[in-house]
């Protein structure tokens, strides 16, 4: 029963997008609307500033590591990576706003930082030299989000639904980046 409360929770709670609420309240269009149409930090940075971008992945992560807290204390291995799959869900597909939310990495970013501390240092790491290389932040998000999702796999003892949560989680993030992985490689062959 504790794990079906969590995963509810976890649902509502990654379906409230700071960054669409933050536009509201600073009498602006909905972030959806302009740029990349996702609703995450990258698209606030472009049409807010760096201020707004921080706020908004600061809350994203604040978030998310109060459900890894929740969840480490009240679940066990086997399930810990769970909630972190059905917050990026909130988060993809929030019932707060339309169900059009965010790709889920910031979310993904705070999950993981109380589950595997060292993959969250390495992957920003990757984050920033993959995207020094390309300037391209979703192929930088593709290199962080991998590190942390094995990170999470090695330091949750390799169990078999630790490995299939984490997994569904990173392809899931991955395919939320569709678009843009289907512009690069139109923009690669020209």
């Amino acid at each position: 029963m504790p794990l079906m409360i969590i995963l509810i929770f976890t649902y509502i709670a990654g379906s409230v997008n700071f960054s669409i609420v933050l536009f509201r309240l600073l009498g602006k269009d909905d972030p959806r609307t302009r740029f990349s149409g996702n609703a995450g930090a990258t698209n606030v940075y472009r049409q807010a500033g760096k201020f707004w971008a921080a706020v908004v992945l600061f809350l994203d992560m604040g978030r998310a590591i109060l459900i890894s807290y929740i969840g480490l204390k009240t679940l066990s291995t086997e399930y810990i990576t769970l909630p972190g799959l059905v917050l990026i869900l909130g988060n993809r597909f929030p019932c707060f706003h339309g169900f059009k939310g965010g790709k889920g990495v910031a979310n993904y970013l705070g999950y993981t930082i109380l589950l595997s501390p060292i993959s969250v240092c390495i992957g920003a790491l990757a984050w920033i030299t993959v995207f020094l290389k390309f300037r391209k932040p979703f192929l930088s998000s593709f290199a962080m989000v991998l590190i942390l999702g094995a990170g999470t796999i090695l330091a949750n003892k390799s169990h078999l639904l630790t490995i299939v949560f984490t997994c569904s989680t990173v392809l899931f993030i991955i395919m939320n980046h569709k678009q843009n992985i289907l512009e690069w490689i139109e923009a690669q062959q020209k």
